[in-house]
């Protein structure tokens, strides 16, 4: 443990003692507080020179106090000093004789539970020079690969370091710290008598000596100069293929799938029945793995103090889980899953997706030896193009259209269908994963989706 992570340790004992002090002084029983703060730093540049240079230090805790009715009260504050952790939690304390009465949130069971450490690197932040000149270098380099990218028009490289903790009065408390490097690149094309193509590729690391720069470089070039040569695609159906990215962005756009608290909501494509049923293809399994070794993001504890662990949704096609905050446990049954998010309410969301392929499949594919075949690499608008409690969607992609292994970028298209329907149609789950910013994930081959050319 380092010297600045210890110090952090320190502070976060200290805080508690003084929490427990505080609430003693008011006559306050039961409380929780939940807090982060977080550095970040970033660049972009424009042809050779600073664009923008940010940087920016955030802090917010959150403070739940219950009376002797069992009603809860919250507050934030960014103000951890004894004054302000006073105030936080008096003001709390008053706001809980106007809280729900029904379903009230609690403490976590596993809130006081033995946690394993992080085994995550933590890198000290560099210069802002230094980002610079790599952004710098990369943008060139990136300008360089073809005479037809002229601009790298969005790019960014950033830091970022964050601490968080929990504690409660019944004795948690949990500590943690972070640190991510990452990168963006994305290029345009010009040329003459034809429309300009772009594309872009990410990549993050726990510090900037592991970000991969070269490789999110070598990829943004490839996709760009794979785009350049165009054609329309005829409107029809077509088997299609997922990049990881791909599905990945279908997968979280229909997460309610997953929630425990939209089913309770009625907010979801599931209901409480749909689990045990089979909701996809027997080839797909996926799991939410906050605590993946190549998720450089890994946290240990949600918002509640429950500790993260490997949490299965999708076996063999089959729904195995929701994830759970400790109130939507407790309704279901069941324990929570380490997902909370806690706020003004709390909510639920997921950490890391993992896809793999569930039962061995009875043919494999191979984008060598297919045939009018639609690859998918990214989809757009989804903000716009999902109707999450219907299941469908209808989103302009980036793609191609390969024959035997030939790629033909296709000029602007959108695929629709319907998420369930979807699920039940793959055909094959390719056997390597791939990372991305979401989670890891394999290509994902179904049978037939609508395209629409323009």
């Amino acid at each position: 443990m380092s010297q600045d992570e210890e110090e952090t340790v320190a502070d976060i004992q200290n805080l508690a003692t003084q929490a427990k002090a505080i609430a003693d002084r008011l006559g306050i029983q039961k409380f929780d507080v939940y807090g982060a703060t977080v550095d970040e730093t970033s660049v972009k540049v424009d042809q050779g020179k600073a664009d923008q240079v940010k940087a920016s230090n955030r802090s917010s805790v959150t403070v739940r106090v219950w009376n002797d009715q069992q009603t809860m009260g919250v507050t934030s504050t960014t103000d951890v000093d004894p004054a302000g952790l006073e105030l936080a939690l008096k003001t709390a304390y008053e706001a809980s004789f106007f809280g729900v009465k029904e379903n009230v949130p609690d403490f976590s069971p596993e809130a006081t539970a033995p946690i394993e450490p992080s085994t995550s690197e933590v890198t000290p932040p560099v210069p802002v020079s230094d980002l610079l000149e790599k952004l710098i270098a990369a943008e060139k380099d990136l300008l360089a690969v073809h005479p037809a990218i002229v601009s790298v028009p969005y790019n960014g490289l950033a830091q970022r370091w964050s601490d968080r903790f929990y504690l409660n009065s019944a004795g948690a408390l949990r500590q943690e710290t972070r640190s991510t490097a990452s990168i963006y690149l994305y290029s345009k094309t010009e040329e003459a008598g034809k429309k300009p193509r772009s594309a872009g590729a990410f990549r993050v690391a726990h510090g900037l000596q592991d970000l991969d720069i070269e490789g999110c470089l070598k990829e943004t070039a490839d996709k760009t100069i794979s785009h350049l040569n165009y054609e329309k695609i005829p409107t029809g159906k077509y088997r299609v293929v997922f990049s990881p990215e791909a599905f990945l962005s279908l997968l979280g756009a229909f997460s309610n799938l997953f929630n425990a608290q939209s089913v309770l909501d009625r907010q979801s494509l599931a209901t409480p029945e749909s689990l045990g049923t089979q909701i996809a293809s027997p080839l797909l399994s996926v799991c939410d793995d906050a605590r993946h070794p190549e998720n450089v993001a890994a946290t240990t504890f949600d918002g509640e103090g429950t500790p993260t662990r490997r949490t299965p949704l999708i076996t063999d096609g089959v729904l195995t889980n929701f994830l759970h905050s400790a109130g939507t446990a407790q309704r279901f049954n069941t324990q929570p899953t380490g997902h909370a998010n806690i706020g003004a309410k709390v909510t639920i969301s997921p950490h890391f997706y993992h896809v793999f392929p569930g039962e061995a499949p009875a043919q494999t594919y191979s984008l060598d030896t297919a045939e009018n075949v639609v690859l998918v690499d990214d989809v757009h608008a989804l903000h716009a193009g999902v109707k999450a409690l219907q299941g469908s969607f209808s989103l302009p992609f980036d793609g191609w259209l390969v024959n035997k292994g030939q790629r033909t970028s296709i000029e602007s298209a959108t695929i629709a269908g319907d998420f369930l329907e979807l699920l039940k149609s793959i055909i094959y789950v390719e056997p390597e994963g791939h990372l991305t910013p979401a989670g890891i994930c394999p290509s994902i081959w179904v049978e037939e989706l609508s395209v629409t050319g323009d």
